[in-house]
């Protein structure tokens, strides 16, 4: 019984603590003119609100009645930190740009774990900019080498004839999945779709990528542990393909893939060229796959926008030859193939937000940023703001037609952490799109749409009907 009375108090006594600290924080607000906002529940503030699920190609009821209550910069706890958050794509862009300085990158400790500590996502300083180097070297050598393009090329028809056998119901974000880790394993260590070993690595990010936001508990069963040791089991699986590799002598330019690459460059640690492949194949696997399922939805409500698409994808496969690869040329014909992908990166929001941290009091406007308080710029309310965009809301690829847009607009991210392996998203998802979208009509079935849990999902699968029209090459 006084046990009982003990946890009784000492729970008394902690929210009574958690209540005069957010009592001090807003006394606060006078002397640093924050920004307006409610700091939420002791302890956990406002972070289930923040983070409950809605359709990633809208703000969520959270961030509209918030930006309509308190404008679109506002203070809130989330995380367990006093927070700024930011829905102004000014403040925003000057946040991206201020990364190194005023604005670094400050992510929940529980993502350190999963990630690993040289996380391009989480590295600073000169470690950041020696992976960085090293990924953008790789992703520049890759961009028009015929190797990669005829490879992706190859694979996207392979994709492409599994979903003819499946015409009646296709998930299709299933298949856009192993589309791309399967481009991402060749590509970067040579491991080719039918083998075991790339089974084992996808059964092994799939439970990486659902720990991401979920509770850090690191218990047998829940997701955050089997998010960890699916890391740790990664790890290991790269580490063994380097220590291979090294037993057969290989020569750094022979076989073209990210592992010979990085091999080469003596700066690099094991654990820094572990860390740069999980990066790319994480980057590669995800990103790609989300992007390339939200094109699919979003053409299937725009009619016109896939016609002008076909169009163009037509004019590019009546000057080839018959049975005739795509080059690097071609894909710099796909301009408004483009337009598509950063409409769709506007629209559906693979990345919503950032976790920065202000190292010094920033004056925005009437408002003062403190030192010590956590930043979170919202890059998706900026591609939902009336007065950057007509008709925000509407997947309208032809908006890109105006040079301006790629102004008022993150879709990639900025400053010094914009995402070095856009490029060879762009790339996969062009080519899949040129041969899907010249081969097959599809429909939408049931209700499903992108979520956003933070992390955009389609949790029916994005299931298609499929009427096939054309000639696959």
């Amino acid at each position: 019984m006084g046990g009982i009375l003990a946890i009784i108090i000492a729970l008394f006594l902690g929210l009574a603590f958690a209540y005069l600290l957010l009592k001090y924080l807003n006394k606060q607000d006078s002397s640093h003119k924050l920004p307006h906002g409610n700091m939420g529940w002791p302890l956990i503030g406002e972070t289930l609100s923040f983070l409950k699920p809605h359709r990633s190609n809208s703000l969520g009821n959270f961030l509209q009645e918030h930006c309509s209550r308190y404008g679109k910069v506002f203070k809130t706890h989330v995380f367990g930190y006093p927070t700024i958050i930011s829905c102004d794509f000014e403040l925003n862009m000057f946040i991206l740009q201020n990364e190194g300085t005023m604005f670094p990158v400050d992510y929940p400790k529980v993502m350190h774990k999963i990630l690993g500590k040289l996380a391009l996502l989480l590295v600073t300083g000169n470690i950041h900019k020696k992976l960085r180097n090293t990924v953008i070297s790789f992703v520049s050598a890759s961009k028009s080498e015929s190797n990669f393009l005829h490879y992706v090329e190859t694979l996207a028809l392979s994709s492409i004839n599994n979903l003819d056998q499946k015409r009646e119901q296709v998930s299709f974000y299933k298949e856009a999945k192993r589309f791309s880790i399967n481009v991402m394993l060749k590509h970067l260590l040579n491991i080719n779709p039918d083998e075991p070993l790339a089974s084992k690595v996808l059964g092994n990010f799939e439970n990486y990528i659902e720990g991401f936001v979920s509770l850090p508990i690191n218990f047998p069963g829940t997701k955050y542990y089997k998010a960890v040791k699916a890391r740790l089991r990664l790890s290991s699986i790269v580490h063994d393909i380097i220590k291979e590799r090294r037993k057969g002598n290989m020569s750094p330019t022979e076989g073209g893939d990210l592992l010979n690459v990085i091999l080469s460059k003596q700066n690099l640690s094991d654990d820094e060229m572990v860390s740069v492949a999980l990066d790319l194949l994480f980057g590669g696997y995800e990103t790609t796959a989300k992007l390339l399922s939200m094109i699919v939805y979003f053409l299937g409500g725009a009619p016109n926008a896939l016609e002008k698409l076909k169009e163009e994808h037509q004019v590019i496969r009546k000057n080839k030859k018959e049975n005739e690869l795509l080059n690097w040329e071609d894909y710099k014909q796909m301009e408004f193939t483009q337009s598509v992908i950063y409409e769709a990166m506007r629209c559906g929001n693979v990345v919503k937000f950032l976790h920065r941290k202000a190292v010094q009091d920033v004056k925005f406007k009437e408002f003062v940023i403190p030192a010590g308080w956590k930043v979170l710029p919202v890059l998706s309310a900026g591609h939902f703001d009336p007065t950057l965009f007509d008709n925000p809301s509407e997947f309208n690829p032809f908006r890109w037609n105006d040079n301006w847009t790629i102004k008022k607009v993150a879709p990639f991210g900025g400053g010094p952490r914009l995402c070095p392996g856009a490029d060879l998203a762009k790339v996969e998802i062009a080519f899949f799109l040129h041969h899907f979208v010249l081969n097959y009509r599809w429909r939408l079935k049931g209700e499903d749409h992108p979520l956003a849990f933070p992390y955009v999902e389609f949790t029916g699968g994005l299931l298609l009907d499929l009427e096939y029209i054309g000639h696959k090459l």
